[in-house]
């Protein structure tokens, strides 16, 4: 299915592109990842969406570190054609990954939230429950974004819709992933039908529609057999 991605998105002229991380785990928590392996534990899914037709453009799983950041933009960049506005959030490996991939060729701004946590979740694992925002501010790192276009809410948004319809990112479940291959293959699958099978109660077009990236809703047989 990531076929689906790799043949029909490329240099695509999208405008506003917005990224952010999913938070998921493989084969058991960090906390049980003795051996420091790069293919279990917490994994992350980078997202990269279109904002005004909520195309999903790219996506890449790993460790929240500078390799799978690097590695995320570097494909994003092969999907995206021209001049156009990202927007990230306030991770610090970003800035360092956007610049050594784009070389201040786009707009780019960072949203950067403070949240508060409460002292008995200090020194514990991580917590299930959203921990409460603060602050938010925004912060132009390169060219010249446009001020009301500088969200992440439309990718925070796309976030949820991947919890509620894949059951492997379901909290608290036994449906997590158990090798990480098999997470991406599940993302893939996931992509291509929000991408060019469901429809989207923001425009009533499926996003690849939307995108002009197609002329009608895909049924899942058309899918399987283009991809």
């Amino acid at each position: 299915m990531r076929q689906a991605l790799e043949n029909r998105v490329r240099d695509i002229p999208f405008q506003f592109v917005q990224v952010d991380e999913l938070f998921c785990f493989v084969h058991c928590k960090e906390a049980q990842n003795v051996e420091e392996r790069r293919d279990i534990g917490t994994q992350y899914v980078c997202l990269g969406i279109d904002a005004p037709s909520k195309f999903i453009i790219n996506f890449t799983v790993g460790k929240r570190d500078a390799v799978t950041t690097q590695e995320f933009m570097q494909d994003l960049r092969k999907r995206v054609a021209g001049r156009f506005q990202l927007t990230t959030d306030g991770f610090s490996a970003y800035r360092t990954e956007v610049y050594f991939t784009f070389q201040n060729t786009i707009h780019f701004a960072q949203v950067i939230k403070g949240y508060a946590n409460s002292k008995e979740e200090e020194n514990t694992e991580r917590r299930y429950s959203p921990s409460v925002c603060t602050s938010i501010r925004t912060e132009i790192v390169c060219g010249n974004p446009s001020p009301d276009q500088i969200s992440t809410s439309y990718v925070e948004r796309t976030n949820l819709s991947v919890r509620r319809f894949n059951r492997r990112f379901t909290r608290l479940t036994l449906g997590y992933s158990k090798k990480l291959e098999n997470l991406k293959h599940s993302i893939a699958l996931l992509i291509a039908h929000f991408n060019f099978c469901r429809v989207h109660s923001a425009h009533g077009q499926t996003p690849a529609m939307a995108a002009g990236l197609a002329d009608h809703v895909r049924t899942i047989e058309e899918l399987l057999q283009t991809s």
